[in-house]
């Protein structure tokens, strides 16, 4: 146990240690130009838990070790469900079915294609697939983080998710205002988007939320419907996150059951901590609690983030990504490819539609 007497002191100090490293995280992200750039704390806290790792892991006390896994793990859960203040079921009513539906197409197909194309033609292994297939399907780091739980994977494979969620999220951020300002915005026919459109687009197809909140900002004279359909569609991506854990969960299950025999005792897996961040957007739709009660509680919520990210950065060591080669970005590229193709035909075919 990791506040048993004999370990409760070294736990302490391990969260502390932590929770410095997140500190100093969300200063970086504060900067001008770091913000400018969109990367959030989180990303920037897991760059120096690996930078920890490999440099000044040994110097340290192994005592700590415990209070590093603690917040990697159930500060990790706890943070998730708080997560859920950030939403409200009304907000997703506002963006209509259209949104619902490319949100749910483009969660459910890109998850499915990176599971596929991780695990079955680059020789990934399921649980790095799954990972990184769920941080371009859902909402970036946030969804790694969320999802790791579920499989129970390693510090290091969630590592390599997240640096994908980097990099191509990064990309597309500087990608869609300019595919935006040169072709969507003038073309004619099937190729143009109207602001609204393009919001959805945008909201359905780009990794962290603060990337999607960038794109819009990017583009010149941009309508506020723009902003506002880009923002919801991407909450509404975010709350999906709680019924693809739970039909992970059974779906895990289900194959251990298949792979164990008839016979075999297995444990189904649901993740509490998906059902409670339903529960807590649920009593967030009702405003009862002040908004400005609820902003702080959304800033104590980020840096929960980010000192679990920091501690699953701190057990990854660069020794573990060997034998992987390019096969992450390989699979990364391809729900890329998919999320920019692929969901610009499905937001156009379903506006068109609806």
């Amino acid at each position: 146990m990791a506040f048993s007497p004999e370990k409760r002191t070294g736990t302490i100090s391990g969260i502390i240690f932590v929770a410095i490293f997140a500190a100093a995280a969300t200063f970086i992200a504060g900067l001008a130009p770091i913000h400018k750039l969109g990367l959030s704390p989180l990303v920037i806290g897991i760059v120096m838990g690996i930078f920890y790792a490999n440099t000044l892991h040994n110097k340290l006390p192994t005592a700590w070790e415990s209070g590093i896994t603690f917040s990697g793990k159930k500060i990790l859960r706890f943070a998730i469900v708080l997560y859920g203040f950030r939403i409200t079921f009304q907000q997703i009513m506002e963006v209509g079915v259209e949104g619902f539906l490319v949100s749910l197409i483009m969660l459910s197909t890109t998850f499915v294609l990176g599971t596929w194309l991780g695990s079955k033609i680059f020789g990934m292994e399921k649980d790095t697939s799954m990972l990184t297939a769920a941080g371009a399907a859902v909402c970036g780091a946030a969804a790694v983080l969320a999802t790791e739980p579920v499989l129970k994977a390693e510090e290091h494979k969630t590592a390599i998710a997240v640096s994908m969620v980097v990099l191509f999220g990064t990309i597309s951020m500087f990608l869609y205002p300019v595919l935006y300002t040169t072709i969507i915005e003038h073309a004619t026919g099937f190729l143009h988007m109207s602001p609204r459109e393009f919001g959805i687009y945008v909201g359905g197809t780009i990794h962290e939320v603060a990337q999607v909140v960038a794109v819009p900002a990017s583009v010149p004279n941009a309508p506020v419907e723009m902003a506002n359909s880009a923002v919801i569609v991407k909450m509404t991506r975010v709350i999906m996150i709680a019924p693809m854990l739970i039909v992970l969960g059974l779906y895990l299950s289900y194959q251990a059951k298949k792979e164990g025999g008839e016979g075999a005792d297995v444990k189904l897996v649901i993740p509490w901590f998906a059902v409670y961040f339903i529960g807590v957007a649920a009593f967030n739709s009702f405003h009862l609690v002040p908004e400005s009660i609820v902003s702080n509680i959304n800033i104590v919520d980020t840096f929960l983030l980010t000192m679990a990210m920091t501690a699953l950065g701190m057990g990854t060591r660069f020794a573990k990504f060997k034998g992987l080669g390019l096969a992450p970005v390989y699979t990364a590229l391809g729900m890329f490819i998919w999320l920019v193709v692929g969901g610009f035909v499905i937001t156009k075919l379903i506006c068109q539609v609806f």
